[in-house]
């Protein structure tokens, strides 16, 4: 995925070089105007392909890895949800802790 995504990016930039080019040499009035436009409509439609190879590519890996890097919002909701149960729990551990401690501490010892 990442060869088509570099690619994608180096075929995408010499796209906009050509076109910035060819728009100056059709403000400037040069015979290379036309020829410009032509490669940069051709470098428009290599710069697609070159997108899609990489959706495509980003989609085919996902569906037999079976991973999305990005998380969902569920999946950000049970962290959130497992984050506070574990909080809870340590803070009822203090709690039962400390009783322990100051319980003991003030007891008298048995007859």
């Amino acid at each position: 995925m990442r060869d088509a995504a570099v690619r994608a990016v180096l075929i995408i930039a010499v796209t906009l070089i050509q076109a910035v080019v060819a728009f100056l040499c059709t403000m400037a009035g040069s015979w290379l105007a036309f020829p410009m436009v032509l490669s940069s409509v051709v470098s428009t439609v290599v710069a697609t392909w070159g997108a899609l190879d990489v959706w495509v590519t980003r989609q085919t890996w996902n569906q037999r890895n079976g991973v999305v890097s990005v998380p969902s919002s569920t999946a950000r909701a049970l962290r959130r949800e497992r984050r506070r149960t574990r909080r809870e729990e340590r803070a009822a551990e203090g709690r039962q802790e400390r009783i322990r401690r100051h319980g003991s501490a003030g007891q008298l010892s048995h007859p």
